[in-house]
């Protein structure tokens, strides 16, 4: 006896009947019920070749991967196995894959607020054969029919109640609506407000993703249904998840190496603040920095430590962004100026000669209103940002370096330019400061505001010592504030911070992965412990107001 996923196999001469044990059923019965069916094969000839390069697709086939097969050239789809010189299905899973494989990633979602991290395999298999129904409160997993009759053929018929099959636009906003709640989708149908979980710590968000060693991957293989010679042999795409078309953009919160920071590097070595949390930090595609102090040759030496707000940073300081592989520095930053205007034209110099691009400031207006635009495996991201609070002689001028000053009407038009270009826009606030997990209320509102009239894909904000809420609008995924990366404020609300890991795929932005630290000794961020990260979500998803309108 079989599950009903194996009577849509097309085997040469044969045609499959379905006879349920003890009574007849319909596929859309089978989904709701999984009755378990026998299939007796009954020998018939092929009646025809509709086309030298007709395709039968198995009913665990996704959606993504019909469609892709579809536009082959010359090819067609054949809704009977028996007309059909090729077939496509699940194949058992092979290492070395094969030229005529296509390897389909899954990805186990959340909705976005949600503190669990992931789960282990045995739990999932385990809540999928009806144990540990605890997970998520018994709440089904979501999924498509096709995805459900793939893990069925691949794991075996899932217990009653375990899950629940939705149409593919269905599931995001059952999912909302039912928290907690999970759901299994293809990779491609990721999007920002669906939180990834890892399976036995492993993700397809992951850079050094390996499809082998992950349970969501499924293997698919064209196979010859006829005998003989065909002039035409499609192909498959390879994979849903292609590491060429994958980019990773890690923001940070405020750096300043001034203070006990820099003491810290002058008694421990310029690379200790990194030491912990470095690798990941190097592991980004685009590593962004937002770095509020000018570096100065004639700067005060950081020992014994100033405690005045005038700050300054040792050129030697500018080792450890190199050392971390920083790809982009944001120079919006109410400190630039402290030192007056050479200091920071000494510091655009050192970005320049390291080939590091910088936006939010610059030698004069003109420039610092510049967006920055890259491109990487295809994916085109510009950075643009400003200041809001000022002080004002820290504002860029005609003839006098500085950041740039916030005008909204220009930040608006200028993504909007962006965005007719096709690049996936990352505006940077450097807006007024509180020690609150809330924003402030004019935060929020040229927030909102920027949401409503240009809809760039990603706020986040950089003024904040204070790790802050945050939101989407439409579709964009707003941060109001990130905290410190390298900054020696030691008090309980200071200490933590977030490292946003945004994620983009073939020319979309997927989602965000939200990193946590903990600063200690006044200089190293570590990550936080399980206990304090889920405390931590917890707070801050309980003060973020979900879903704001624009």
């Amino acid at each position: 006896m079989v599950l009903l996923v194996f009577f849509t196999i097309g085997l040469p001469g044969c045609t499959a009947q379905l006879n349920p044990v003890g009574s007849s059923v319909s596929s859309t019965d089978l989904i709701s019920s999984t009755t378990i069916i026998e299939i007796q094969l009954t020998p018939t000839p092929f009646t025809r070749l509709s086309s030298p390069c007709s395709i039968w697709l198995d009913h665990t086939v996704p959606i993504s991967l019909e469609t892709q097969i579809s536009s082959e050239p010359g090819c067609e789809i054949s809704e009977n196995p028996g007309d059909a010189a090729y077939r496509v299905e699940i194949k058992e899973w092979d290492e070395g894959g094969g030229s005529d494989g296509a390897i389909w990633v899954y990805a186990l979602v959340a909705p976005f607020p949600t503190i669990v991290d992931g789960v282990t395999q045995n739990q999932l298999l385990d809540f999928w054969r009806g144990a540990h129904r605890d997970i998520f409160d018994g709440h089904p997993i979501f999924m498509t029919e096709d995805t459900l009759l793939a893990f069925t053929q691949h794991w075996g018929k899932p217990a009653d109640g375990a899950v629940q099959v939705l149409l593919s636009d269905e599931i995001l906003t059952m999912g909302w609506a039912e928290l907690p709640s999970w759901a299994i989708i293809p990779f491609e149908d990721l999007q920002p407000r669906w939180k990834v979980l890892e399976i036995d710590g492993l993700s397809p968000y992951d850079t050094s993703f390996d499809s082998g060693k992950y349970p969501l991957s499924i293997q698919f293989e064209l196979i010859k249904n006829i005998e003989g010679d065909i002039s035409s042999r499609p192909r498959l795409p390879l994979t849903n998840r292609d590491p060429s078309k994958y980019t990773v953009v890690l923001l940070t919160g405020t750096t300043a190496l001034v203070r006990t920071t820099a003491a810290r590097m002058e008694q421990k070595g310029i690379p200790y603040p990194a030491e912990i949390i470095g690798d990941v930090l190097r592991e980004a595609d685009i590593l962004h920095i937002s770095n509020e102090i000018a570096f100065s040759p004639s700067c005060p030496p950081a020992i014994p430590v100033r405690t005045e707000m005038r700050f300054c940073s040792d050129p030697k300081y500018f080792e450890l962004l190199q050392s971390i592989g920083v790809d982009i520095v944001e120079l919006t930053g109410n400190h630039l100026r402290d030192w007056g205007p050479e200091p920071l034209l000494y510091t655009l110099d050192l970005y320049q000669d390291a080939e590091i691009p910088y936006y939010g400031g610059g030698e004069n207006v003109e420039v610092a209103r510049q967006p920055v635009q890259l491109e990487h495996h295809g994916n085109k991201i510009a950075f643009i940002g400003c200041n809001y609070p000022g002080p004002e002689v820290d504002w860029a001028t005609e003839s006098q370096p500085g950041a740039a000053r916030c005008d909204m009407e220009w930040i608006e038009e200028k993504v909007s330019e962006l965005k007719s270009e096709g690049y996936l826009t990352i505006v940077t606030f450097q807006h007024y400061e509180v020690d609150d997990f809330r924003p402030a209320s004019a935060q929020r509102v040229d927030n909102l505001q920027l949401a409503a009239e240009a809809a760039p894909t990603i706020i986040s904000g950089s003024q904040a010592h204070f790790p802050q809420a945050m939101t989407f609008a439409g579709d964009t995924f707003i941060h109001y504030g990130l905290g410190n990366l390298f900054f020696d404020q030691m008090m309980p609300g200071n200490r933590d911070a977030f490292l946003d890991r945004h994620i983009f795929y073939n020319g979309r932005y997927l989602g965000v992965e939200l990193l946590t630290t903990r600063m200690m000794d006044y200089a190293q961020p570590r990550w936080m412990t399980l206990e304090e990260r889920q405390d931590f979500l917890d707070n801050i998803f309980n003060h973020s107001i979900w879903n704001e309108e624009k």
